[in-house]
């Protein structure tokens, strides 16, 4: 129940009005027990407004949701709520003084704002008479929401009027080693990973052309093809994990993937692969001086991670929030605004306008029956890793950092263009068709976070 767009705007039976009769208020005030503690307060409100029956998993159907001609509404409507989120590991947070995600603050924080929980045809209903937030509830969860990205996820360097802004902007940089920076650089741009001395980390994510190849899949060893689109590598260290799916808790981990993979790079080892290295005399020199133990799996990986952590790409967005009205045209600030409005900023989220989240793909609708060819490995996203069907579709929210210049867009690389990309974001996760106008001022902001690296504008 948390925003509109989790339930279809269908009317419900009058007849449904004699619930009154035997469902009492779902309202509380519960929550005022913990007036020492924001966060069980957050969970009380979350709880006792019911909206765990509309964002749980594992929320037993209400009866009514059983009954003819408004049941399968109820039950389309739990499905939506629980694929935009599920509040589970949000309340597991909150009940035991966690951090909780912070996309997940942000979709809470949003519904406050946006006086959406739970959404007007239930509402009015009397099951769910007093579960409107009231404006003493709203303060409660506007409040902790500022506080929890106050003191966890704002950049030092954010002006204090953008400070609670859902988007944050970038670190200055991210403590590394220089000399194992220079290492990964060479082990990055390497053909000796692959198993015919022909490929690189860079030939499918080339730092000229804004760390991807800009196909729909890559080509691995042999002509071969991967199953989803490559994904950046600017930023990348920003992401809470690796991968489309999350496969790689970090840097470090997703490097070891690609070299062996046998569509990718197809080395048999890294045993392999050291002894290739161990050949070249200066750069085993230089790595000796580094890592005495030298080549194996954990040193090359590490060097390819320590530089990867400085593909930072400051931009004239991060310009704006740091205080520099004059980074941005009004143009761009409305198309901004729209990005809030329009609710993307609850998944693309953060210091890298993503990454932080694995979020559904197609939450009012099928996207993949609009594409229209079939389910590939690829599309099981999240569930490949946890086997867990709740994730099944769900994948790690990209960046958009740098989106002007990193097309084919979406896991599967099927859409060619920016606008093409705001238009099926539009309809298939928030249920509206956007205009040509509206679509034009996102491209302008979007265009804001084409970043810098070394200095020069990406291209």
């Amino acid at each position: 129940m948390l925003n509109t767009i989790l339930c279809k705007r269908t009317a419900l039976p009058l007849g449904l009005l004699s619930l009154a009769l035997v469902l009492p208020s779902c309202g509380s005030s519960e929550y005022k027990k913990y007036a020492d503690n924001q966060a069980k307060q957050v969970a009380s409100i979350l709880r006792e407004n019911g909206c765990m029956q509309c964002h749980s998993a594992t929320a037993a159907t209400p009866f009514y949701g059983n009954l003819p001609l408004i049941g399968p509404t109820v039950k389309a409507d739990m499905r939506e709520g629980t694929r935009y989120l599920d509040l589970t590991a949000m309340l597991e947070a909150l009940d035991n003084g966690q951090l909780v995600s912070e996309a997940d603050l942000a979709k809470v924080e949003d519904a406050a704002l946006s006086g959406s929980m739970p959404p007007a045809k239930y509402s009015h209903m009397p099951m769910h008479w007093g579960t409107n937030l009231d404006s003493d509830e709203k303060a409660v969860l506007l409040s902790w929401a500022k506080d929890v990205r106050k003191k966890n996820y704002s950049t030092p360097t954010v002006a204090e009027e953008f400070a609670n802004e859902p988007v944050q902007p970038l670190m200055a940089s991210i403590p590394t080693d220089s000399a194992k920076v220079a290492l990964g650089f060479d082990l990055y741009h390497d053909t000796r990973l692959s198993g015919d001395n022909t490929i690189s980390c860079a030939t499918c994510h080339g730092l000229a052309t804004a760390g991807v190849d800009r196909k729909q899949y890559s080509e691995g060893i042999d002509g071969q093809f991967g199953g989803v689109n490559a994904p950046t590598v600017y930023n990348s260290a920003l992401n809470i994990l690796q991968f489309w799916d999350g496969r790689a808790a970090d840097l470090k981990e997703q490097a070891a993937g690609p070299p062996l993979n046998p569509v990718e790079m197809g080395s048999h080892s890294f045993d392999e692969i050291s002894a290739k290295l161990a050949e070249d005399k200066e750069l085993s020199k230089r790595f000796l001086e580094v890592y005495p133990e030298g080549f194996n799996q954990s040193t090359i990986t590490d060097a390819i991670a320590e530089f990867e952590k400085t593909l930072l790409t400051p931009s004239r967005f991060d310009k704006y929030l740091m205080g520099d009205k004059t980074a941005l045209t009004a143009e761009e600030v409305a198309g901004y605004e729209l990005f809030k409005e329009n609710k993307c900023a609850t998944c693309h989220t953060g210091v890298n306008l993503g990454g932080q989240s694995f979020e559904y793909m197609g939450i009012k609708k099928s996207y993949f029956d609009y594409r229209g060819t079939g389910l590939t490995d690829g599309d099981n996203g999240r569930y490949s890793v946890t086997k867990n069907e709740q994730d099944r579709h769900r994948f790690k929210t990209p960046t958009l950092r740098n989106v002007m210049l990193t097309p084919p867009y979406m896991h599967d690389g099927s859409i060619a263009t920016v606008e093409d990309a705001i238009r099926i974001m539009h309809q298939f996760q928030i249920g509206k068709n956007i205009s040509d106008a509206d679509t034009k001022s996102l491209v302008a902001f979007l265009n804001t976070l084409t970043g810098e690296y070394k200095g020069e504008l990406l291209q």
